[in-house]
């Protein structure tokens, strides 16, 4: 098995950005990496050429067809709300067991091949009435990377959300501060304070026309260890 969860310190802070950054790297590695995003909020049907589904697809090197586009996504709300928010307004909830039971059947088809899980929103976001995306990641129990932004904050945000996943017994392989556009944080300095107290590998990726830089996603992929 060689699968990674990626979750975050909240909602629009660069998952998809990295979690596609890592697989066009492992791509460009040879490897048959595969991809999921199996719970989106905020899915507007006439955009969906430019969601985050369809950007994890391109990612792939694969078209975001409707087909495509609910293979990697199965649980898709309008609403751009927490998850179990914006089911209620659709008259829907989320089988918990569902989503479980999807992933790990995704888990063991790929096998030894790297599998990409990306959450949704933050690592406490609500699924359910009951379930979180931390309980998410404590039923499937495989590795977890943390994307956490450069914005004045994260620093508190980041440490709180790792104290969290260690306090579940969640394996952290590294954190990932994504570059927050317009931020006027200094981003290598809030990766050598994080570091110091994160207890484990923490990178920077900056936003790039060029994409991520190729160095950066040879280490992060060496700490997440594909």
């Amino acid at each position: 098995m060689s699968a990674l969860f990626v979750t975050a310190t909240g909602t629009e802070i660069g998952k998809t950005f990295v979690t596609a950054a890592l697989a066009r790297h492992l791509l460009r590695q040879g490897r048959a990496v595969r991809a999921l995003k199996p719970v989106v909020s905020g899915f507007d049907d006439t955009t969906k050429a430019e969601s985050d589904p369809a950007m994890l697809l391109r990612a792939l090197g694969r078209k975001p067809t409707d087909a495509a586009l609910a293979e990697i996504s199965p649980w898709r709300f309008a609403a751009p709300l927490s998850p179990d928010m914006a089911a209620r307004r659709e008259g829907r909830t989320i089988d918990f067991a569902a989503l479980v039971g999807h992933c790990r059947r995704e888990i063991a088809a790929a096998g030894a091949d790297p599998l990409l899980i990306e959450g949704v929103g933050g690592a406490m976001v609500p699924l359910t009435n009951r379930e979180t995306v931390l309980d998410w990641m404590m039923a499937l129990r495989i590795p977890v990377l943390l994307v956490a932004g450069s914005y004045l904050g994260t620093i508190s945000h980041t440490l709180t959300t790792l104290g969290v996943l260690r306090g579940a017994g969640l394996d952290i392989r590294a954190v990932v501060l994504s570059e927050t556009p317009g931020s006027t944080v200094p981003l290598e300095e809030t990766r050598e304070t994080v570091g110091r107290f994160a207890g484990v590998p923490v990178f920077t990726l900056r936003r790039s026309e060029n994409g991520a830089d190729p160095g950066t996603m040879v280490e992060i992929a060496a700490a997440a260890r594909f």
